[in-house]
């Protein structure tokens, strides 16, 4: 227990560390290059990433998912090098298909002849990446995210670099297309070197149903969380305007940005471990609530602010041109509280060899989000369109539990993670409580009533978990020791 324990601290350590260089150090890239470069050119790179990012979905058929996922003693040589070669013939089709028929069709449709060239360039990444996919994979399934997490922010930082220097020495829209590639390039020999791995010269038909029949399921269930992932931005820029579709995604930016950055941190050190526990129900289930109830202590206190300060904090902040991002704001802050409670269970249903069910559930999911959003939008906007959002997160806790409670393995009821996540939710009633009273009757300035609220939350999880924290940071000690 100790042990697991260790690797999912360190693990989290280590993902955080690369998340914070990562995203930290390419937002300043971006600031950077945007002092540089025109905007047209950055609307030329999302032009282009419109067609690039659901085609990069498909890159990995899912091979990553079931390497992690499929016991020591149930791979070979033949798996890994299968795994491979399979990843680079498809990603050589996906590039063909991309550059000689996508890239021209974009520039008609776009009416931006550059794309014809800039395309191929970005899809440099969708043919290179397959050659990291195994050796990252290893690592994972090693739960070694100290070389991932240096693999992955040496190639970030050095690729910036490079994609400034190219842009001050006037490489336009170029240096926006190779920072994206590079990051992947600069990866390989590092990889191949964290692992010591070569692959062999030889495919086993065997080897490959053994991984394509895990990774068919898990690709189908990333295709369609992209189409619902993107869905919302699509119909409300074809239905209302580019001013609402921008207010919407603003205030979609600001909470689920910060939900899908943790979570990626989370489920990255989760899955293997759920995969090395999938004999164990009891121990999955003990995990599994566990991230719940942390997941909810650190991302309620940031939605609660949200909620709370939306209006003075939008107008204040970012001016009035962003007013109508504030009711959505609100709306998509609680929705993310809601969506706390079920975020890690798909990894898990993935971890225990259930991908064809985690896709069944993703197509009921869609099948119920996608009408209601249609509707939202058609009556109310973007107000509709972020009850929709919220609507369709109430329904997957109910998806969640009838999951928990009939069609796998892992139990977990109601009452059990209601008793993981209530010292949150105490914290938060009576901090948004306190937070309200402040703001809107005693009329205090809304950044020292953002102080006290998380005063408050700080102080009420303490008493209410303080036992179980200081428990987890003495461990943390004594591993460290």
């Amino acid at each position: 227990m100790d042990s697991s324990k260790s690797l999912v601290l360190k693990g989290v350590f280590w993902n955080a560390i690369q998340l914070i260089v990562n995203q930290g150090f390419a937002f300043i890239v971006k600031l950077v290059l945007a002092k540089i470069l025109l905007p047209e050119q950055f609307g030329l790179i999302g032009m282009a990433t419109v067609f690039t990012g659901f085609v990069s979905v498909l890159t990995e058929l899912g091979i990553g998912a079931a390497l992690i996922q499929k016991k020591e003693d149930q791979l070979t040589s033949a798996h890994y090098s299968t795994a491979f070669w399979t990843g680079i013939a498809w990603s050589a089709l996906l590039y063909g298909i991309m550059a000689f028929a996508i890239a021209p069709l974009a520039a008609k449709f776009y009416n931006e002849a550059i794309l014809e060239q800039l395309i191929p360039v970005i899809s440099l990444g969708i043919l290179l990446s397959p050659i990291n996919l195994v050796n990252r994979a290893q690592l994972s399934k090693q739960m070694n995210f100290k070389k991932i997490a240096r693999i992955e922010s040496t190639s970030n930082i050095v690729a910036g670099i490079i994609s400034i220097l190219l842009a001050l020495w006037g490489a336009g829209v170029w240096s926006l297309a190779f920072n994206s590639t590079a990051i992947i390039v600069f990866a390989i020999p590092f990889y191949f070197k964290a692992t010591n791995w070569l692959p062999k010269l030889s495919w086993s038909h065997k080897a490959f149903k053994d991984i394509f029949g895990f990774g068919i399921f898990a690709t189908g269930t990333n295709v369609i969380n992209y189409f619902v992932n993107n869905i919302d931005y699509l119909l409300i820029g074809k239905l209302l305007s580019a001013q609402l579709l921008g207010s919407y995604s603003f205030a979609f930016v600001l909470t689920d940005t910060f939900r899908s950055r943790l979570m990626a941190v989370i489920n990255n050190v989760m899955y293997p471990l759920y995969g090395k526990k999938q004999g164990d129900p009891d121990a999955m289930k003990r995990y599994y609530l566990k991230v719940v109830s942390y997941n909810c202590v650190i991302v309620f206190p940031v939605m609660l602010l949200l909620f709370i300060l939306a209006e003075p904090f939008v107008l204040h902040i970012f001016g009035s041109k962003w007013e109508n991002s504030i009711l959505p704001l609100k709306i998509l802050s609680a929705s993310i509280m809601i969506q706390m409670l079920v975020n890690s269970n798909t990894v898990l249903i993935r971890a225990l060899g259930r991908p064809g069910l985690e896709l069944k559930l993703q197509m009921v999911k869609a099948a119920v989000y996608i009408p209601a959003l249609v509707f939202g939008i058609y009556k109310y906007g973007i107000v509709g369109a972020s009850w929709a959002v919220l609507f369709s997160r109430v329904f997957n806790v109910l998806i969640a539990q009838y999951t928990f409670n009939y069609l796998i393995t892992v139990k977990v009821t109601t009452g059990e993670l209601f008793n993981e996540i209530k010292g949150s939710v105490f914290a938060t009633l009576f901090s948004f409580i306190i937070g309200s009273a402040l703001l809107n009757f005693f009329h205090v300035n809304f950044l020292i009533v953002g102080l006290i609220v998380l005063l408050v939350f700080g102080l009420s999880i303490y008493k209410l978990m303080g036992d179980e924290l200081t428990a987890h940071i003495n461990f943390m000690r004594s591993k460290r020791a």
